[in-house]
């Protein structure tokens, strides 16, 4: 899926299409660039998501885990559920809701949760965090004023599954356990303006990226509220268990969080951060100026999290 923008009337109309990409790429397979014989690849259009009664598309999400078939798309103050029929070239409306209440309400950021069989969803609306029952399209949590200033983005933790991490304008990132939503468990505040990035290591969930206006990307190690506070993976309920069996030369505390090292080699302001999904060690960042940058976790701190 990719968002894409058309003007009409004067007017800029935010909307979102489904596309496939040529065979060719998914097998990453390709013509030799010296092949007189070789074309240009196109993608493939198949089927717009219609948004026009709806408003202006602010972010579209895959289901995480399922077939592809359902999308998420937050428009103006709704939240729409998609069904992708027929080989995803019909996208039907399968439910939505609506935000409710004074002023003129719009979603910012929204980020489908891996975890309950895929069925939550939170998404921002200005300071506020709220999360979603997509079976009932119901609100299950609300954190009113979870950041002083507009929300810009969130992200789940992938190994707990009541995690959600979220950053905003106040400069802040806060890590919120939903189960308990009345104050967040940890706050960074590493940048010196509007974060608009955070994102979560797929498979060290210790390891945080954030970007942010101020050029900087932070690389965090939240190892205290990961599924790893004492070196391996372990759920909540095994905590408890892991501090009984601790060597007696090892701490029984979670180690400490730190930043592990701030990356400055962009002049602009940074507005995307995302892991590589073939190498959890690696990833990008990307600024307003159009510098495309590609970092690796340090050698040091990869070695200690994998002995």
């Amino acid at each position: 899926i990719i968002l894409c923008c058309s003007a009409s009337d004067s007017k800029v109309l935010t909307c979102a299409a489904v596309w496939r990409m040529p065979k060719e790429l998914e097998s990453g397979s390709h013509e030799s660039p010296d092949d007189s014989s070789s074309t240009a690849q196109t993608l493939e259009l198949l089927c717009h998501l219609d948004n026009t009664a709806h408003g202006n598309m602010a972010c579209v999400t895959w289901e995480p885990m399922g077939d592809g078939k359902k999308v998420i798309s937050l428009a103006d103050n709704h939240i729409l559920l998609w069904d992708l029929q027929e080989s995803s070239s019909q996208a039907v409306l399968a439910s939505s809701a609506s935000l409710e209440g004074k002023g003129q309400l719009k979603f910012t950021s929204g980020r489908w949760s891996p975890h309950h069989n895929c069925t939550q969803v939170a998404t921002a609306n200005d300071t506020t965090l709220r999360g979603w029952d997509t079976r009932s399209m119901s609100q299950i949590y609300c954190v009113e004023n979870a950041h002083g200033q507009l929300v810009r983005d969130l992200d789940f933790n992938p190994n707990k599954q009541y995690y959600l991490a979220s950053c905003g304008d106040d400069c802040k990132v806060k890590f919120w356990d939903t189960r308990n939503v009345s104050e967040p468990v940890k706050t960074l505040e590493e940048h010196s303006h509007w974060v608009w990035n955070v994102r979560y290591n797929h498979s060290h969930d210790q390891l945080v990226l954030t970007g942010s206006s101020d050029s900087r990307v932070i690389l965090s190690n939240m190892v205290s509220i990961s599924s790893e506070p004492f070196g391996h993976l372990v759920d909540d309920d095994d905590i408890s268990d892991q501090e009984d069996h601790q060597p007696e030369d090892k701490s029984k505390e979670p180690l400490q969080d730190s930043v592990i090292a701030t990356y400055e080699e962009h002049e602009d302001s940074v507005y995307a951060v995302e892991w590589s999904s073939a190498d959890p060690w690696l990833f990008a960042s990307l600024s307003y100026d159009g510098r495309l940058v590609i970092n690796r976790v340090p050698r040091a701190l990869k070695y200690h999290i994998l002995l």
